[in-house]
């Protein structure tokens, strides 16, 4: 089954909430009110309701039933600002959480946190950072996870891989690395890909000798010893990671090689350039990018997203609420 249909099926009818921050924004608002109309999840958006309903009439969106939540008027706002300030344990004192609460990404998050709702989408309109940073203050990473990262979903007809990290880690170390490598395991296999994970460098098994080699050689070793129970493999380049023949006479011995559907690049300019490649040049859609290894479901968009993108991203956040 198609990917999208999949999760679909997975999600429908189980009245998951995903909060937008970004409610003023025409391709957040078109994605809400289909999904909604759609009956695949339950959306809220964020914003000035006036403003909000303002640009639904101009895009002739239709928002019935969908909750609008303006932070500055909400009822909860009192008790919100006390549970985060409970959360950040000294670090905020109630005055700046009563500002930083009218960041909608902040509130959006305290709605994840106090489990008001399930999952968050936005980076429409805002970078990165901003959905980041509130994610982390707020819901944090799972125990044994030092940090988040960002994947991307590959696919193109029948064809569906993962791209790590390729969002949030400029260059990670070892054991950062390897650490990115399990849990892009564990997104993959949420997803319905057989994780075969690959450790991509410019090297395949010693053919270069460097600190970066070297660095990829270790992380892939301690990702195997930290979860023997997935098929992880490097160093390999991309041709013997990707390509059956290419991987049979580099790597004749890996159970990875020339059949990995997992990408973990060594750091994040790899990343984020292998992904665009792939989508400009390639012609995969890349959904995401999901981020990676907290204790509830965010994802960022790319401000380059469209509409579809928005809504595929939402299917996607609500999927991993079912973990």
């Amino acid at each position: 089954m198609e990917l999208f249909a999949s999760l679909t099926s997975k999600i429908k009818g189980k009245n998951i909430k995903i909060v937008f921050p970004e409610g003023t924004e025409p391709r957040i608002l078109g994605a809400a009110s289909r999904l909604k109309a759609d009956g695949v999840l339950t959306p809220v958006v964020l914003g000035d309701v006036t403003k909000v309903k303002q640009v639904a009439a101009e895009h002739d969106f239709d928002l019935t039933g969908i909750e609008i939540i303006d932070p500055a008027n909400s009822a909860d706002f009192a008790s919100l600002v006390a549970a985060f300030v409970e959360r950040r344990k000294g670090k905020n004192t109630k005055e700046q959480a009563e500002t930083m609460l009218l960041d909608e990404n902040y509130f959006g998050t305290m709605l994840v946190y106090t489990v008001a709702v399930d999952g968050m989408v936005s980076g429409a309109v805002h970078p990165t950072g901003d959905t980041v940073r509130p994610a982390l203050q707020i819901i944090k990473t799972k125990p044994g996870v030092s940090r988040t990262s960002g994947a991307f979903i590959m696919t193109k007809g029948k064809e569906r891989y993962l791209f790590s990290d390729c969002a949030i880690n400029v260059d990670p170390n070892a054991q950062e690395l390897a650490e990115i490598a399990v849990e892009s395991a564990k997104t993959a296999a949420l997803f319905d890909i057989d994780p075969r994970v690959a450790l991509l460098s410019f090297s395949t098994k010693g053919s270069a000798k460097a600190d970066v080699v070297t660095k990829v050689q270790e992380a892939t070793k301690l990702a195997q010893t930290a979860a023997p129970e997935y098929q992880i493999d490097g160093e390999l380049q991309f041709d013997a990671a990707y390509v059956s023949s290419v991987g049979q006479q580099k790597a004749p011995d890996s159970k990875v090689a020339g059949q990995a559907t997992v990408f973990v690049f060594p750091e994040l300019q790899a990343g984020n350039i292998g992904y665009k490649i792939a989508q400009r040049f390639g012609g995969f859609e890349a959904v995401g990018p999901i981020l990676q290894g907290l204790n509830n479901p965010v994802s960022d968009l790319s401000r380059g997203a469209n509409e579809e993108d928005v809504y595929k991203l939402a299917i996607i956040t609500a999927a991993q609420t079912l973990m």
